[in-house]
């Protein structure tokens, strides 16, 4: 008798199959792939042995695409046709970036693209192109088909870069599992989920991110209790100080794309051997030689190492946390081999980094793990990812305000309601407009999309009933949605704008926010006031209009006249506490005009009812 294979409720018939799932670092200028064999994550090598896959594409003139060391070849030959660093362009618009060597066209939506010998490529099409090559790797190694993938970004990457990168994924063919932060993974890589209790800093400094993350983790769970860097700041600004220090020596004030890439790949070669070495010899071609100190060299990058640490600083303040606090550190990226920079964030948090696992693969390695757990092999032993959204996301009301619906540093995934009502009588629509920063004022915040609700009935301003909900998913991705509660009228977008923030721009408004703190306040409580001023002289001009022929003389509708051409002439240069005094004082002399107004009504109202009508409350029977 044959027996019949069947399974437990929920499990798969075939239980010894293993599914693959597999970790990419997407890095700017390397990457790699790695997933899990044998219950160990391990990166996996190409058919050279190769296991780091230079971030360098290539766009010939007949079409063919070149990824990683060939690609590289061809950079100084060939420097508009092939693209290095690429993740630092990811969601970005053309008025984000300078020349950086390229030629750069602007395409619809405002999404910056390459100019090659191919045509126009975006950074995403590039980024398509290096995730094929990694799952081209994880498949020809493993097998067989991939069944998903954990994609790494920085913490600090944005709306728009999170939406590029998964875009990318999605061009190469890709199921995402999940965008994972790259300082988690590296503590998922170092296993810490299954240590004690504990705080760890991540410190990640790669070839052109820079990230500073304070992660809580216990029994399992990894929480990001801040997050901070700068999504412009890594190693490829180092080699740009040895090349602003080379080319003048020798009298190169403007040099053409070809010799700067190639500048640019020598000292990077520089920064790595003065790692290991006290001095490194410079040759720029077809001049002479220059010799470069360590102790010189990181007199040049001082300024970019405190950077880091100044990021540092203020996630260790968001998380409310001391530095002794912390009880381990972990280096991430390959710039962290720098000395300067491992001294200083020892120094720092008074502790030696942990740096056993290679930087450079150790995202990769956690990713993997990560991918592992889930595409199902692991469903006893699943980690919870607590992360958090890097700027306060939020909507603009009247007066130009940004009113934040989550606050920056909120553990994702979060979804959030909160009640609107209309500004003027009658409204029918309302505009949307969602926003990400930390200021006030909608002029300091960045704009992430706008949708309108229409529907609304009409009504008296104010009595309309509008929830508009905000969901941040696990990958960072937020959606918005708006809904009218009378008639259930509602409207939703997700937020995918076509570009990012300039270089510094996160860094930028968060110190700003604090910088401009008091300022902004200011700002907030005139604009306030303004609104409460146009709000009054709108109501007030209405009544007028309707009713000042029947309810006023000519002098009391003269004296109103007076004071409101006062207060409009005060809205706009008078000082928020005479503004508030001339609103408080037209509320004053308008009280005898309301009180007419409202007499005059329940006279209108009681025309034809006799008393008999009227019960014992004084109510309509």
């Amino acid at each position: 008798m044959a027996l019949l294979q069947i399974s437990e409720p929920g499990q798969t018939a075939a239980p010894h199959e293993r599914k693959h799932g597999i970790g990419i670092d997407l890095g700017t200028t390397n990457s790699l792939v790695a997933t899990v064999r044998s219950g160990t994550a391990e990166p996996l090598a190409d058919t050279e042995g190769e296991v780091i896959l230079p971030s360098v594409v290539h766009y010939g003139e007949s079409g063919e695409v070149l990824v990683g060391r060939k690609a590289m070849a061809l950079v100084s030959s060939k420097p508009f046709d092939t693209l290095q660093s690429v993740k630092r362009f990811m969601g970005r618009g053309r008025a984000d970036v300078g020349s950086d060597g390229y030629r750069f066209v602007e395409s619809e939506g405002g999404m910056l693209s390459f100019e090659t010998a191919a045509g126009a490529v975006s950074p995403v099409q590039a980024s398509a192109e290096i995730l094929r090559v990694l799952a081209l790797r994880g498949e020809q190694t493993l097998g067989s088909n991939i069944d998903g993938v954990v994609i790494t970004v920085p913490a600090y990457f944005d709306e728009a870069q999170r939406q590029a990168t998964k875009d990318a994924a999605t061009l190469a063919g890709l199921k995402v599992l999940r965008l994972l932060s790259e300082p988690t993974a590296a503590a998922v890589a170092y296993g810490l989920d299954s240590g004690d209790p504990g705080l760890v800093a991540v410190y990640d400094l790669g070839g052109g991110t820079f990230d500073i993350s304070i992660l809580q983790l216990q029994k399992g769970v990894f929480e990001v209790l801040a997050t901070g860097g700068d999504s412009a700041l890594g190693g490829d600004d180092l080699d740009r100080v040895i090349v602003e220090w080379a080319l003048p020596q020798h009298g190169i004030e403007a040099p053409d794309a070809g010799l700067y890439r190639t500048c640019l790949n020598l000292a990077r070669e520089a920064k790595e051997f003065l790692s290991e070495h006290t001095e490194v010899e410079v040759l720029i071609p077809g001049q002479p030689t220059l010799t470069l100190a360590r102790q010189e060299f990181e007199g040049m990058i001082q300024a970019l190492v405190l950077r880091t640490l100044r990021a540092c600083r203020r996630a260790l303040r968001d998380a409310r946390v001391e530095a002794s606090d912390i009880d381990s550190v972990i280096l991430v990226g390959g710039t962290t081999r720098v000395p300067l920079v491992r001294a200083s964030v020892a120094e720092l948090f008074g502790r030696e980094p942990l740096s056993s696992i290679n930087p450079d693969t150790v995202v990769a390695v956690g990713a993997a793990a990560q991918a592992d757990v889930l595409v199902g092999n692991k469903p006893d032993g699943e980690l919870l990812l607590l992360d958090v959204i890097p700027l306060s996301l939020g909507l603009e009301t009247m007066g130009g305000l940004m009113e934040a619906i989550i606050p920056r540093n909120t553990t994702i995934p979060i979804a959030k309601t909160q009640e609107f009502t209309t500004y003027k009588d009658g409204q029918t629509a309302m505009a949307i407009h969602v926003l990400q920063g930390e200021r006030e004022l909608i002029a300091d915040c960045r704009s992430l999309a706008r949708f309108e609700l229409q529907g609304i009935p009409p009504m008296v301003a104010g009595a309309a009933r509008i929830q508009v909900r905000f969901q941040v998913d696990a990958d960072g991705l937020l959606s918005v949605s708006a809904r009218e509660e009378t008639t259930g009228t509602e409207s939703r977008i997700t937020v995918k704008p076509s570009y990012g923030l300039s270089d510094t721009d996160i860094a930028d408004m968060v110190r700003a926010s604090w910088e401009h703190a008091e300022d902004d306040m200011q700002a907030r409580q005139m604009a306030e006031q303004q609104m409460a001023a146009n709000q009054l002289l709108e109501q007030l001009q209405a009544a007028l209009d309707a009713d000042a022929e029947a309810l006023l003389s000519e002098q009391e509708r003269a004296e109103l006249e007076a004071e409101m051409q006062a207060l409009a002439v005060l809205r706009q240069s008078g000082t928020r506490q005479k503004l508030k005094t001339a609103v408080a004082a037209l509320g004053r002399s308008s009280e005898v005009f309301a009180a007419r107004r409202m007499d005059a009504s329940i006279k209108q109202a009681l025309i034809g009812v006799s008393v008999d009508t009227l019960d014992s409350d004084g109510g309509l029977g």
